[in-house]
């Protein structure tokens, strides 16, 4: 019963997750697109009450005209809307379901015995640091060369190499699908953070002055548009590592923290040439295809690096293979699955204990043994022959007699 609430407690923090998820990042991609795509008003009355920038857009049957007013309106509205519950409720949700999936089965999840053997206590203290302590280093960068000269230049560079330097270290110390994943959550928690120490804060400071009637400090605006800038390309990134975890042949790869490197660098890439699209429609930068061609290339030479070796043909006259037994299939499920799907325990409420049971899941026993996702982290030590011998009794036809 305890199997079967946990994995509905995981579907449903996953939905939650993703919907909020998928709030946030569509806010921040139009508020992105809205500040590259603004021109300026063209009438004397948009320029006389301080609006900096336009734009006009057609969607769904209507006619939209949004403005931005380079300090604020004469009067400034009652009501605002303040763009935060999308950052919080993501990373809230992702943080539950984190738990939920990695730390409430640490020794499963999210340790790897073959590259640390701790306890499921200090792997969970540790990957808990890694939140604050990126958090630290990235926010300590931000303010000490924010503001300095080329800064934006020198923060990008120092918080990529300490995404590096995390995403190496990560993958030295944990099972290889919960590093990337706990790369990716460290760097939305960055995301999120920035939106609650930085962003709201400096705008609310801002608000309060002006209904105050006092002058604005220009630094909260300056700041805050700095961490958004970031947010927006930590997103890709990001969403990579949220879906590393279905593809086991990133994570299980033998330099699998370079794989998390490139294809985040590619992302990012790709990033950029979306948010600088925008403003070169209006004639301000250069095409900047470049970027996306660069994301491309990169995305195609880790196809390439990472190709398997190809499997030698059989020999000619080689003597049949026997079909395999059903008794040798059993041998290796007794030994390297039951610990999580035998009589104790069902994950997933998935029991391979009873040879019933084994025919109704024999596709998904095939395929999660085959793409390596089973077992979790290979904690049971499947090796490669046990992983054949499963493929072929699923090609023979899965008999279980």
């Amino acid at each position: 019963m305890d199997s079967y609430l946990l994995d509905w407690a995981n579907l449903l923090l996953r939905w939650v997750h993703v919907i909020t998820a998928i709030a946030w990042i569509g806010a921040s991609f139009y508020f992105v697109m809205l500040d590259s795509s603004l021109e300026k008003p063209q009438d004397q009355e948009s320029l006389d009450k301080g609006v900096g920038g336009e734009l006009w857009a057609v969607h769904g049957g209507g006619f939209y005209n949004s403005q931005k007013y380079l300090l604020s309106p004469k009067k400034l509205p009652e009501h605002l809307h303040w763009s935060y519950w999308e950052s919080y409720s993501t990373w809230l949700s992702g943080f539950a379901l984190f738990t939920v999936s990695y730390l409430w089965n640490a020794s499963s999840y999210l340790i790897d015995k073959s590259k640390m053997d701790w306890q499921p206590g200090a792997a969970i203290g540790v990957a808990l640091a890694f939140f604050v302590v990126f958090w630290m280093v990235y926010d300590a960068i931000c303010q000490i060369f924010g503001r300095r000269k080329n800064g934006d230049t020198i923060v990008g560079v120092l918080v990529a190499l300490t995404v590096a330097f995390a995403a190496w270290l990560a993958c030295q110390w944990f099972a290889g699908r919960a590093a990337f994943l706990l790369v990716g959550a460290m760097m939305a928690t960055a995301m999120s953070a920035n939106v609650f120490f930085w962003i709201i804060p400096g705008q609310r400071k801002n608000v309060k002055a002006l209904r105050e009637g006092r002058p604005v400090d220009p630094v909260h605006g300056i700041r805050g548009k700095q961490r958004s800038v970031h947010n927006t390309y930590f997103t890709l990134p990001v969403l990579f590592a949220m879906l590393s975890n279905h593809y086991s042949f990133t994570y299980m790869h033998e330099h699998n923290w370079i794989v998390l490197l490139l294809i985040m660098l590619a992302g990012a890439g790709i990033r950029q040439f979306f948010v600088l699209r925008h403003r070169w429609k209006l004639g301000q930068v250069r095409n900047p295809i470049g970027y996306a061609l660069i994301g491309v290339a990169v995305l195609g030479l880790t196809i390439l690096w990472m190709k398997p070796a190809p499997v030698a043909a059989p020999a000619p006259g080689a003597a049949a293979v026997a079909p395999v037994a059903f008794a040798d299939v059993q041998k290796v499920l007794e030994q390297r699955c039951y610990l999580c799907h035998g009589a104790t325990v069902q994950q997933k409420s998935v029991r391979l204990d009873q040879p019933g049971e084994v025919a109704r899941h024999a596709q998904g026993i095939a395929q999660q043994v085959s793409t390596k996702v089973m077992p979790l982290g290979n904690a049971t030590q499947m090796t490669e022959d046990e992983r054949a011998l499963i493929g072929r009794w699923f090609k023979e036809g899965a008999k279980t007699q």
